[in-house]
């Protein structure tokens, strides 16, 4: 049978989101990770009252109204930074502007399983790194592979952890190719690896505005690197990629930290006490710093997958990786408190 593809998109399997169910169905969504707090008032408010000029023209292809209110809330310079259609689009332009056939893409393992996704599209040779025991970063590994880019999520899923900015310093100093550290979490987290960008201009951070402005649904993101990085992205990514009423909004949503930080706040503390809760109950899991938990239960009656089967028969997702080393976990998402208990109250009859 003709194919209509290149060989590498027949053979990939492409990336599998999680499950969003219905508008109006009646599920706990706990499985994408979705602040459970609305979006700051000043960004529904700039939502409600856009005029339709805004829609008829084309939008500013850069961004600026955004790129300033990042400029303002993070201190960098505007011309620092590239906007894109979330965060996902940000990592997609670096891998068609630094990788091809032939070329590395290095990450360590679990990770987020988008970058192999996109690495076999170009498609670029694939380098897997497992973690150690205890998520220390293979920095040795890593530094030897010496990809054309090289990712690390930090925090990480589906893990939680934070690499030190020290490892990742040690690492971005031996690369000879671009360095990614993905911080889609990071409103939840401890740490950053923001100062990096200004030490090494191999270095970018890439940000969501999905996870802690609470804006999913309006697919925003951004990276941040030295001017002479970002040269090669513009170059390559789509002329408007960014539509005049996510800038409008994400410029409100960047603006209000407060607001932000206040949800982000109420997030870490269900997020410890969701914790408390599953240990009570026999699950085993690590500390997180983001807005979910890698947990995995106790052995003696369901098995993770079983357990999630029978969460998704009562209503409430949570997310299953059928994958080596994490087939026995489950990625639970803090939901509100409210949510949380509904949770517990379904485990404590399957474990």
């Amino acid at each position: 049978m003709t194919s209509y593809f290149r060989p590498n998109v027949d053979t990939m399997a492409g990336y599998v989101p999680g499950e969003q169910p219905k508008p109006g169905t009646n599920i706990i969504k706990l499985n994408t990770n979705e602040n459970p707090y609305p979006p700051s008032p000043e960004a529904i408010a700039v939502l409600q009252n856009l005029e339709g000029e805004l829609l008829r023209r084309y939008p500013d292809p850069y961004a600026n109204e955004f790129r300033q209110a990042i400029s303002e809330v993070l201190d960098v310079p505007t011309d620092w930074i590239v906007v894109g259609n979330g965060s996902d689009d940000v990592l997609n332009v670096i891998i068609r502007a630094c990788a091809e056939a032939g070329r590395k893409v290095v990450y360590p393992m679990p990770t987020y399983v988008l970058y192999r996704t996109l690495t076999e599209i170009q498609p670029a040779q694939t380098i897997e790194i497992p973690y150690g025991a205890d998520y220390e970063l293979p920095i040795v590994e890593l530094a030897a592979a010496n990809g054309a880019v090289t990712f690390i999520a930090s925090p990480n899923s589906p893990s939680g952890h934070v690499v030190p900015i020290d490892d990742l310093r040690q690492l971005a100093a031996k690369l000879t190719g671009v360095l990614v550290v993905d911080e889609a979490y990071v409103d939840f987290a401890n740490e950053t690896a923001l100062p990096l960008v200004k030490e090494f201009e191999n270095v970018m951070i890439s940000r969501t505005l999905s996870k802690g402005y609470s804006l999913a649904g309006l697919r925003l993101g951004f990276g941040i690197a030295n001017p002479k990085l970002l040269s090669g992205l513009f170059k390559v990514k789509d002329s408007y990629n960014v539509d005049a009423i996510a800038c409008a909004v994400g410029a409100a949503a960047m603006r209000d930290q407060a607001y932000k930080n206040a949800c982000a706040e109420k997030v870490k503390a269900s997020r410890s006490k969701l914790a408390i809760d599953l240990k009570q109950l026999g699950f085993e899991l690590r500390d997180s710093q983001t807005n979910f938990l890698l947990v995995q239960p106790p052995t003696h009656k369901n098995s993770a997958e079983q357990i999630y089967l029978a969460l998704k028969q009562r209503g409430i997702l949570v997310r299953y990786f059928k994958q080596a080393g994490l087939e026995d976990k489950l990625r639970i998402t803090v939901g509100t408190e409210a949510q949380n208990q509904m949770l517990l109250e379904a485990l404590l009859h399957l474990v």
